[in-house]
């Protein structure tokens, strides 16, 4: 009985001895731990940004970020604050972060509006929508389409846009005006994409509605041949005789030798890839 209460007594201690310690560790855990430097304490803004722009040409964009986030919040004004906020969302850009980039640069284009390189936030927030609407599993596989939200090919168009209308003389015009060609191609050719999947479930005025989109919409694209094509065929099924025979009749006149005046084919080729 004396036994079972000794060791009874030296669990109770032990218990007790092991709440004490966490409760030390808890309180007093600071002092116990090693205490983690800043090496980045006592810089100017100078060094600081300078680091930064290392890290990011080294290809170090995760570190590139901390120190451009640091130099912000220790300096929040002045030139080295703003460009840090512009040279962040290049950063998150280069590490494959589009949502984070993205933010980064309606942040700066919200807060400087008018800045001399506000151009650069409009084309990189474009690049960084472009790019994920690639995305690299679209590269890969042919991607049902109809499973892709077209958003970010959108907003990329919008920014580019906004770019070119704002500052016609940008450096970045010439080349946001190519890729919002390539856009409103990619745009026009995900509606036919989509139109020909009705067409081959038979859902001929969903195919016809979708195919009017390109004609309202994307005028001067490549698709605009296969959607008048499309929506012959479509008002054919319909026996909708006077919309068939415009539709037959607009593109006869811009398209005289289209394979579509013979019908339209069910493809499967992936809406990137024509380019």
């Amino acid at each position: 009985m004396l036994k079972q209460c000794s060791s009874g007594s030296n669990a109770l201690n032990r218990v007790l001895g092991g709440v004490l310690l966490a409760a030390a560790l808890t309180l007093g855990g600071c002092g116990l731990l090693p205490e983690v430097k800043d090496e980045t304490a006592g810089w100017s803004a100078q060094k600081l940004y300078a680091e930064a722009k290392d890290n990011l040409n080294s290809g170090n964009y995760e570190r590139a970020v901390k120190l451009f986030e640091t130099l912000e919040s220790r300096y929040p004004f002045g030139r080295y604050a703003q460009q840090a906020q512009l040279e962040v969302g290049y950063a998150y850009y280069k590490d494959n972060e589009p949502i984070s980039a993205i933010a980064a640069c309606d942040r700066f284009i919200k807060l400087h509006p008018n800045h001399p390189n506000v151009d650069y936030a409009y084309y990189l927030k474009g690049l960084a929508n472009f790019n994920d609407d690639l995305g690299l599993l679209g590269n890969l596989v042919d991607q049902d389409m109809s499973e892709r939200d077209p958003k970010a090919a959108r907003d990329a168009f919008m920014a580019f846009k906004e770019l070119v209308t704002r500052f016609p003389d940008s450096k970045y015009a010439e080349d946001s005006t190519a890729r919002m060609k390539y856009l409103v191609n990619a745009l026009a050719s995900n509606e036919i994409h989509v139109a020909r999947y009705y067409l081959k479930r038979k859902a001929w005025i969903a195919a016809a509605n979708r195919a009017q989109v390109v004609l309202k919409d994307y005028p001067d694209a490549p698709a605009l041949e296969e959607a008048l094509g499309i929506m012959v065929v479509a008002y054919d099924k319909l026996h909708l005789a006077q919309p068939h025979d415009d539709a037959l009749r607009v593109l006869k006149l811009n398209f005289p030798h289209s394979k579509y005046l013979k019908g339209v084919a069910i493809r499967d080729k992936a809406w990137y890839r024509f380019w």
